[in-house]
């Protein structure tokens, strides 16, 4: 069945204390393109295998974290349709002009019930890649410049009702639900992973007291042993890691996490399920995130500040 709806992700803006400092992690470390700058000063930029004109956008603000994750939809009727049925679902929303961000179009905001701003756009410049669209080399330097991740993959957020967010992604955004994790000795869902495509997951939920909250954005690898190149490199440029290099046991991907300049933690990931809305999702107990090996199949347990610090 072909993508209809929402398509994917297609940016984030993250907030950085320091923006000479987030250009250079985002940009020189992570190995990001740089595409423009804007009037108001922000940053823009993507992975190397990615087409339209940005992904993440970078912004200089007095605290760290997400301002808005926006998902690239099929069409301007699709756009439509969905902020239609987001009203309906009884969310304000807002238009946001086009050209607001660089090289994008139309978007329809809204704030979820876990205190996140989520974006809907059906429009952004494709300005392709420097292998070219036809007959594409298989190489370019940007393949191996910094960590080099090929493109911004999901992030996971965290805030209160996540219940109410499962409902309105899978009955109005048309998401499916991927993985879950049950809450201690309940059947109450407090972790989503969810779904718009057939990749591993789109975006992630967990359940969490203070509304809006980053846990992490993650960059997607080409391989496994890419994600151990950048082990090496986080180490050279004396980035500090969280967690890896491991395997999760949920999504089954390679990962490390680690923190940028402003404490925002990122991830680089590689792997990860395949996954179609026909499947019953995934389910762990908190026994299975920790000894089950669901956050760390390496070390079979929890990690108190993955579990605790958030942006």
């Amino acid at each position: 069945m072909a993508l209809t709806g929402v398509l994917r992700p297609g940016h984030i803006q993250i907030r950085v204390l320091d923006l000479d400092e987030g250009v250079k992690h985002y940009r020189d470390v992570l190995g990001l393109e740089e595409t423009g700058r804007d009037a108001s000063g922000r940053v823009y930029l993507r992975g190397w295998d990615e087409r339209d004109h940005h992904s993440v956008v970078l912004r200089q603000a007095d605290r760290a974290g997400m301002d808005f994750f926006g998902f690239k939809v099929a069409d301007e009727a699709t756009l439509s349709k969905l902020e239609a049925d987001v009203q309906a679902w009884g969310l304000k929303t807002e238009r946001i002009p086009a050209g607001d961000l660089l090289e994008t179009g139309e978007r329809v905001r809204f704030e979820i019930p876990s205190g996140h701003q989520i974006e809907l756009y059906a429009k952004k410049t494709f300005t392709g890649c420097d292998r070219g669209e036809k007959d594409p080399s298989h190489y370019s330097p940007k393949m191996d410049k910094g960590i080099a991740p090929m493109r911004f993959d999901h992030a996971l957020l965290y805030g209160p009702n996540v219940d109410k967010v499962l409902d309105l992604f899978t009955n109005v955004l048309g998401f499916h639900l991927a993985e879950y994790v049950t809450l201690p000795d309940t059947d109450i869902k407090g972790a989503l992973w969810l779904c718009c495509s057939n990749k591993a997951h789109d975006i992630a939920f967990v359940v969490h007291p203070e509304p809006g909250k980053l846990h992490h954005v993650s960059f997607y690898m080409e391989s496994v042993e890419r994600v151990f190149r950048a082990a090496d490199i986080m180490a050279a440029n004396d980035i500090k890691v969280d967690i890896g290099p491991t395997r999760h046991g949920i999504t089954r991907g390679g990962t490390i996490y680690a923190w940028d300049p402003s404490g925002n933690r990122f991830e680089t990931y590689s792997g990860g399920n395949t996954t179609y809305p026909d499947l019953p999702p995934i389910a762990w107990t908190w026994e299975g995130l920790g000894e089950g090996g669901g956050l760390d199949v390496a070390h079979r347990k929890l990690h108190e500040t993955f579990l605790t610090v958030v942006t």
